[in-house]
């Protein structure tokens, strides 16, 4: 009985590890359908529908349907889309499920497929293959694979630039949401309120949108305050967060400091001391938390970007509460309070005055 168990085990271990051998192919097939807007297609019909309707709104003069059949079919087996029979022996209808609603890009409602695409981007899916390199000598891997650490390489192409940008973007429309509800009445006492690194402003503008008595401020560095639109009730200003901060009532941190060391977030938040108030001034951090117990939602999500953060920034991670805490009283805030919200992220409000 005992041999049974073990073979079973063994069959079951060789099966794992072909399933973690060809892991990269649910994203870069995942990829695939983003980039070919099949979750847009299917939601502007507004029901399921055939592999032919699909290939005829693909920008292309000639798909290759067996392709997409055959794509399609992998995606389905991976819960992203469905497919109906029809009792009329008609074609296959293939529909959206929750997973691949949140992969609508051209609706009113937020996505996640934009920052997919970037997480996905040749630039940092290639620095994976320098991990073992850094894990042995030290350093960043995506420096060691391209020469330049990720905001350089913004600096320096357009095309990822932009598409970084529009990753940050939808990842704030997703959390706009949830920060509004899950933060209630934490901007109305606000007269301004800066969003240091803020990308193109897209969170600001609907903050300032939610709270039209907040004066907004977007703060970025100069290529991406160059690609910001404009935003009723929104000032851009460019400049870097380590030389100084532009003054407000508050500072918001969205997913800024797990890009950072502890010695770099300590120089930041001594940055944003400087910028508010003494005794009323906050900063409202919205990043991961990592949870140790494994209990969460989103933990599993959480550990895989602390080594994104590790792959691709330097000295970049996600943090417990502890080295929050840690960070938190070395750079001027002895006071905070954890807000969770619905989201990978949480809110974490920290005060300069203690109570």
């Amino acid at each position: 009985m005992a041999s049974v168990v073990e073979a079973e085990a063994s069959l079951k271990g060789q099966v794992e590890i072909w399933q973690h051998m060809f892991a990269f192919i649910d994203s870069l097939a995942l990829k695939c359908a983003i980039e070919l807007r099949i979750p847009d297609i299917i939601h502007s019909h507004g029901r399921p529908i055939t592999l032919s309707q699909i290939s005829s709104c693909i920008d292309s003069s000639s798909p290759e349907i067996s392709y997409l059949e055959r794509l399609m079919r992998f995606l389905v087996r991976k819960k992203i889309f469905t497919e109906h029979h029809p009792s009329d022996g008609g074609q296959p209808l293939y529909g959206l499920t929750h997973s691949s609603k949140w992969l609508i890009t051209d609706s009113a409602g937020s996505g996640l497929g934009s920052i997919f695409l970037v997480e996905n981007y040749p630039y940092l899916v290639n620095s994976w293959h320098f991990l073992s390199q850094a894990v042995k000598e030290g350093g960043v891997a995506i420096e060691k694979a391209h020469g330049s650490l990720i905001y350089d390489l913004t600096s320096k192409d357009e095309e990822f630039n932009n598409a970084f940008n529009d990753g940050m973007a939808c990842d704030s429309k997703i959390l706009i949401k949830e920060i509004v509800k899950g933060y209630k009445d934490g901007f109305d006492s606000l007269k301004s309120l800066i969003d240091v690194a803020g990308g193109i402003g897209g969170l600001i503008s609907e903050i300032v949108k939610t709270y039209p008595h907040i004066k907004g401020i977007n703060f970025d560095l100069p290529q991406v305050i160059n690609t910001a639109p404009a935003y009723r009730g929104v000032t851009h200003i460019s400049g870097d967060m380590f030389d100084v901060i532009p003054n407000a009532d508050a500072v918001l941190l969205k997913w800024v400091l797990h890009n950072w060391s502890d010695e770099a977030c300590v120089k930041i938040l001594k940055n944003c001391r400087k910028a508010i108030p003494e005794k009323t001034g906050k900063v409202i951090i919205v990043d991961v938390v990592l949870q140790t117990d494994g209990k969460g939602l989103f933990d599993d999500a959480g550990f895989a970007f602390d080594l994104v953060m590790m792959v691709n920034t330097l000295g970049g991670k996600e943090r417990t509460e502890a080295e929050w805490r840690k960070i938190l009283e070395e750079g001027g805030f002895p006071r905070y309070k954890i807000i969770k919200i619905p989201a990978l992220q949480s809110i974490i409000e920290a005060y300069a005055e203690p109570e």
